[in-house]
This record gives C-alpha cells, sequence and structure tokens, in this order.
C-alpha cells in the first residue's frame, strides 16, 4: 500500500501512528477480525479522536481528519484486495475543521519589526532589512522570497518575478521602501557575502555566501520580532497575511489581491474578506451606543 501511494516518509509514519491509534481501539472493543468493524465503530473512533482520553489528548480537527484518511485507506485496501465485503469507514465524513481567520499585525507592528532588522546596519542587518520588506512589501511566501534570483528583480521598473506553487509564474510591484532596502543590500552587502561562496545567483545570502535557507529566514523574523517586543507567534506567513489584510482595509479590489498573492482560486483570497468584516465588527461594537 506504501508503494502505491507514494507518500513521503513522514506521511507514511503519521499514518502508522494512526493505525497503531485505531488497532488499540479496535483491540479494546474486542474486534479480532476486519469483518467485524462497522461503520458505528468508525464514527465512535473519531469522535473519542476529538475529545481525547486518559492515554491521548484531544486531537485537532485537521489532525482526526488525517487519522480519518489512515483508517479510509486501510479499510478500502482491504476491501480491493477482498479480506472485506464492505468499507465500513467510507460513509463517514470528517470533522468541520471550521474557518480559521489569518492573524495579521497591526501596521504600526508591521513597521516596528522592520526597524529591528536595521539594528547594527552591518551586511546581515542589511539583508534582513530587505528580507521583511520584500515579505511585507509583495505578499511573498518565504519559499519564493528564498529561491529569487537577481534575474528576478527589476528594481528599476519596481518590480520582481515570484514562482509560487507548482513553478506558476506571476510579476508583483516593488513598493519604494522594499526597493530601497534591496538596493541598500545589494550594494553594501550582498558583494561581501557573494565572496565567501560559489557564485550563486540567489538574491539572499547566508554567511557562506550560499543561498539563505528556509529555516534560516525564519530565524530571522523570530530574532526581529523579539527585539521589536511584537507580542505572539509572528511566521512568514503572518507578514502575507498582514499585507492582503491592509491591503483590503485600504480599499483594494479582492482580485487585484488574488493576483497579488498568487491564489490559484479568489475563494482563497476571500478569507481576508471575512478579517475586515470581524473588525468593523468590533469598531461598531465599541464604536456605537446601540451596539452594546
Amino acid at each position: 500500500m506504501d508503494v502505491e501511494r507514494g507518500l513521503s516518509r513522514n506521511t507514511l509514519a503519521a499514518y502508522r501512528r494512526d493505525l497503531r491509534r485505531w488497532q488499540e481501539f479496535l483491540r479494546a472493543a474486542a474486534v479480532t477480525a476486519p469483518d467485524q468493524v462497522s461503520e458505528s465503530m468508525v464514527a465512535e473512533f473519531l469522535t473519542q479522536l476529538r475529545e481525547g482520553d486518559q492515554a491521548h489528548p484531544a486531537l485537532s480537527a485537521s489532525s482526526a481528519a488525517r487519522t480519518l484518511v489512515a483508517v479510509r485507506g486501510l479499510h478500502k485496501f482491504l476491501a480491493r484486495e477482498g479480506e472485506l465485503t464492505h468499507d465500513p469507514a467510507r460513509s463517514v465524513a470528517p470533522p468541520s475543521q471550521g474557518t480559521r481567520l489569518p492573524k495579521a499585525l497591526p501596521i504600526g507592528e508591521v513597521e516596528r519589526l522592520l526597524e529591528a532588522a536595521s539594528v547594527g546596519d552591518t551586511p546581515a542587518s542589511l539583508r534582513d532589512r530587505a528580507l521583511l520588506e520584500v515579505l511585507y512589501g509583495t505578499g511573498a511566501r518565504i519559499s519564493e522570497a528564498v529561491n529569487l534570483d537577481l534575474d528576478d528583480l527589476d528594481l528599476e521598473g519596481g518590480a520582481l518575478r515570484l514562482f509560487g506553487k507548482g513553478s506558476k509564474e506571476r510579476l508583483v510591484p516593488l513598493g519604494s521602501f522594499a526597493r530601497e532596502a534591496l538596493q541598500a543590500y545589494l550594494v553594501r552587502s550582498r558583494p561581501g557575502l557573494a565572496g565567501k561562496g560559489k557564485g550563486t545567483p540567489a538574491v539572499f545570502l547566508n554567511q557562506r555566501g550560499s543561498r539563505l535557507s528556509r529555516q534560516s529566514a525564519w530565524a530571522v523574523l523570530r530574532a526581529c520580532a523579539e527585539r521589536a517586543s511584537v507580542p505572539g507567534h509572528v511566521s512568514p506567513h503572518t507578514l502575507r497575511h498582514s499585507f492582503a489584510t491592509h491591503l483590503l482595509e485600504g480599499g483594494a479590489d479582492v482580485r487585484v489581491v488574488q493576483e497579488l498573492l498568487g491564489h490559484a482560486s479568489v475563494t482563497t483570497t476571500q478569507i481576508y474578506t471575512m478579517v475586515t468584516v470581524q473588525q468593523l465588527r468590533e469598531v461598531y461594537a465599541q464604536s456605537h451606543p446601540r451596539a452594546r
């Protein structure tokens, strides 16, 4: 089954853990053969996953859904191999994951974060400021930013080329702050870093002159967030969320934001409109005399 599905090593390890827990559940229910499993047992197992027990903490909707996928895959395989006459897990629906609104930083916190990257005026700080300005100024994913090559930049024209999911290419405008930060980094910092490496075309380089990794970019952001005393968990995606939310708050059309983010469907982008509506509700509740 592993070979047929071509799953990654990490996914297979997770599925094995999920199936071991399913096996524990069946053993406790005195089930000794696959054909003794019923649809109600699968549904009960799913409920137990969400509620947790003495031996296991409650799982989130997404983790419980993944476990259900593993159980379904097992019973589908057994049915196909003739071990079962029916698939008891086929009709059990995964738990609803609800709508998780993305976190966006207030503009003031973004500005503090960007300023924190410039501490010291060193080659690393010039790079860090340019990286964070690009992330917030374009809404780029962290992988898109670290994969930027010099040929992807058009500083004179104020644009850069990003390669998103599935290597889908898009051109995005580059604001004056990001352009100035990139120019300072490329002139005053990158040449020294590049001299330590082997001539990579990457825009963002580490101290060895090689392409900056996603992990290192994460570390840059975490360090800047700590210096800026920005509360909560701040990730590269937080800057992407902030980019989209601030655009919509400024009056941008959702389809324009969709193009800038590189979303295949406007439905994906519309979650950001829910954020702005939520903020409107909060302002209304605090400000209108008849809101309370």
